[in-house]
């Protein structure tokens, strides 16, 4: 029996995991802990990195007080992290800013100076667009790319920008603080869309930082996912409770190692996250990319293979507003009047499991409403950081219940959208794996097959996919496991779930309508958004 340690970095919250690898990957114990995101007023989304290091030393040290596994028995270290922040550190490995979360949305002129000008082709100047296909296979044109962050901050704070060495994503900055390595894994290289991709040239491309003006000093070296990238040192591994020397590996994104948690490594598996933002993947052997729908087949953590990708920026955050702000409201009052958070409902684990069941007494259709998952702008099928959250179809009928089904249902509905834009380049699986939070809810599961008409699978520990990837990197860089395509059948699948017809048929028209939503309102989205900047309309 050999013990890991992953630590899932969250936008949220951290999540630490104590994992055994033997015949399968087993979750020991996991300890939770929130830090901040910070929103500002000019689209600004940032965190603190002491208060990401802080709880991983709080979790790491309330974890092994619980379990019988010493921390001297652990054999590696590994990440999963969300991507495409910006961590620009000095040679100390000091962040020279507060990191800028993937949310962060302030580079609106820099993007239009760097890629949005001139002849444009899917709104990228034709020139640049079809270089950066060729070097890449992809091409930065989101304003939350990391690429528009690092410009931005070169413009807007050159005293900060003065004093960086190296350009980290998140869980690059902890791998430098637990080790003192600068480092990137090829897929988070890959996420600042400056990593060439063409065989036999993998690698940092030149071309696209001189086009791009990127000082390629600031570029850390390239590791394998599975790959060591140090061993810890004796002061992090003072602060976490842990000895020193256990090697430290390079992990993945949350992109890339949800995947491969939900036991989706071969070419052609299909799954689906829903956490506090929202995926579509397939894996696929060859890169492609939709410009007009924004999904790219983006380097994850498999060597030759890549994740044809789809994202909504808000999925399990919509619930999580739900629960705020209608099923828990400023004054306090509960769904029926009842504080289930607080013990009178012990049957449930929390109020999202009382939440879901509650609206499974809701007919499928949600009364006629149908709410847009928009709550912080969108990525795919359409770029626009105005899109924004509504509910459509209130009648005086409309209860509370028929709300908080109408938000389940939106996150399905952009979930099909984004599957079926993914059907027009390749062919995706008809079973699916369902993992992340949302796929703790059975009905969320059985909406979701529902919706799209395909059977959904559900794995052991769902929310916790992306740490069993970490798990599952480690089990390949101790030789434990023979590569990440082994790694499926050390995977089981608990649940599954098989779509109904008259669902199914009920679904079609609503999705119909949601498909609508976004084009008859996008002029009133910019509209209002230039007024709540206190803008005059164009």
């Amino acid at each position: 029996m050999v013990y890991v340690l992953a630590y899932d970095i969250g936008t949220t919250g951290v999540k630490t995991c104590l994992f055994s690898i033997e015949e399968r990957i087993r979750l020991l114990a996991g300890v939770s802990r929130g830090y901040g995101l910070y929103i500002l007023e000019n689209g600004g989304a940032e965190q603190d990195a002491e208060e990401w290091w802080a709880a991983m030393g709080e979790t790491t040290r309330e974890l092994f007080a619980k379990v019988k596994v010493r921390p001297e028995e652990v054999a590696g270290i590994s990440f999963c992290s969300q991507m495409q922040g910006l961590v620009l550190v000095d040679r100390g490995g000091v962040p020279v800013h507060r990191p800028m979360s993937y949310m962060d949305q302030r580079a609106t002129e820099e993007i239009k100076k760097g890629i949005a000008h001139g002849f444009k082709i899917a709104g990228a100047n034709v020139g640049k667009l079809i270089k950066s296909l060729r070097i890449t296979g992809a091409v930065s044109t989101s304003v939350k790319d990391p690429m528009w962050k690092y410009k931005w901050l070169e413009a807007h704070e050159p005293e900060n920008f003065a004093g960086a060495y190296k350009w980290l994503d998140v869980k690059e900055y902890l791998i430098c603080r637990l080790t003192g390595e600068f480092v990137m894994t090829e897929d988070s290289a890959y996420a600042t869309l400056l990593y060439d991709t063409r065989k036999g040239r993998e690698g940092w491309s030149k071309e696209l930082c001189r086009m791009f003006g990127i000082e390629m000093s600031h570029l850390p070296k390239i590791i394998k996912s599975s790959e060591e990238a140090g061993r810890l040192l004796a002061g992090p591994a003072a602060e976490l409770g842990l000895p020193a020397g256990i090697p430290v590996f390079g992990g993945g994104g949350d992109a890339s190692l949800i995947g491969v948690g939900a036991g989706c490594v071969q070419a052609g598996d299909t799954h689906i996250y829903c956490g506090t933002s929202g995926w579509v993947t397939t894996v696929t052997e060859k890169q492609m990319v939709d410009v007009s729908a924004m999904i790219a087949a983006i380097v994850g953590a498999q060597t030759g293979k890549y994740n044809y990708f789809a994202e909504m920026e808000t999925a399990g955050k919509c619930l999580e507003w739900v629960k705020d702000h209608l099923a828990l409201d400023e004054i306090g009052i509960y769904l029926e009047k009842k504080q289930v958070t607080e013990g009178t409902e012990a049957a449930y684990r929390s109020l999202y499991d009382y939440m879901t069941e509650t609206v499974a007494k809701v007919p499928a259709g949600a009364g006629g409403v149908i709410f847009t998952p928009w709550l912080h702008g969108n990525r795919c099928p359409f770029e626009d950081p105005e899109a924004a959250g509504m509910f459509f179809g209130i009648r005086l009928e409309t209860g509370k219940r028929e709300l908080i089904r109408a938000v389940l249902e939106g996150i399905c509905y952009h979930l099909r959208w984004m599957l079926e834009c993914q059907d027009r380049k390749l062919k995706t699986a008809r079973v699916l794996r369902f993992v992340g939070g949302g796929a703790l809810s059975a009905v969320t599961a059985q909406m979701l097959a529902d919706m799209t008409g395909r059977v959904v699978e559900v794995v052991e520990s769902p929310q916790n996919a992306g740490a069993v990837g970490a798990a599952a990197v480690v089990g390949v860089g101790l030789g434990l496991i023979p590569n990440l395509e082994a790694a499926g059948a050390f995977i089981p699948v608990t649940e599954r779930f098989s779509p109904r017809r008259e669902e199914k048929a009920l679904y079609d028209q609503y999705y119909a309508v949601f498909k609508r939503l976004y084009k008859a309102n996008k002029k009133n989205y910019c509209l209002l958004g230039r007024a709540r900047r206190g803008k005059e309309p164009v």
